[in-house]
């Protein structure tokens, strides 16, 4: 379980295929006595697990495999050498939660629809895939990117969220553009509070039958 609250932005190293499995290098800031195999870190939105960790000059660097349903459903399949990625480690008992309940299980992707920086600010639009519109809802939270967002507006189509100095700063946000595909996965609860809201609406509906 991760939070959304971006700790380092990883350097992708290198890409080695193998059949449908793609191994990733992928250098960064943590120190190395903190990695070990077997360690998830939440790369760019997808939860990976560590397979390899150590030491190069003055970055630590840690090895990832990637499997055929992650490289089909995420933006994981277009990740190369110099890709930069928002890493954040795994959520620890008596942690601080300051974005919210992030799972590193990408929904979906989706793309910038449009970009507008005022005041320091940067207002992101995002095309919103029509089956999950239902669970975003406006002053919610999404992960895009592995990045807790609250959602500015919403609409059927698209949502928008808004970006202070400091994520921009402390993350990759500030490189985005129209047309990047995103990694996106919607909260938790409200996944949760449409299923039980779907089911009860079942079950009445069997009961009238």
């Amino acid at each position: 379980m991760f939070t959304g609250i971006i700790t380092d932005v990883g350097i992708v190293e290198r890409v080695d295929e193998a059949g449908n499995l793609r191994h990733l290098r992928i250098a960064c800031a943590y120190p190395a006595e903190s990695l070990m195999p077997g360690q998830s870190i939440a790369c760019g939105g997808p939860c990976l697990t560590v397979v390899r960790c150590g030491v190069s000059g003055a970055k630590s660097w840690f090895d990832v495999d990637i499997g055929a349903e992650t490289l089909a459903r995420t933006t994981a399949r277009r990740w190369h050498a110099g890709t930069r990625l928002n890493l954040e480690r795994a959520l620890k008992i008596g942690d601080e939660l300051g974005g919210h309940i992030v799972t590193g299980h990408i929904d979906a992707t989706a793309r910038i629809r449009a970009v507008a920086d005022f005041d320091g600010l940067r207002k992101i639009e995002v095309e919103v895939p029509p089956d999950l519109a239902r669970f975003i809802a406006e002053k919610g939270s999404i992960a895009l990117d592995g990045t807790s967002l609250t959602v500015n507006g919403v609409s059927v189509r698209s949502l928008s969220v808004l970006l202070i100095p400091h994520t921009i700063k402390v993350t990759t946000w500030g490189e985005r553009q129209v047309g990047d595909e995103l990694n996106l996965e919607v909260d938790l609860m409200a996944r949760y509070a449409a299923r039980l809201t779907q089911a009860g609406w079942e079950e009445a509906r069997e009961k009238s039958l």
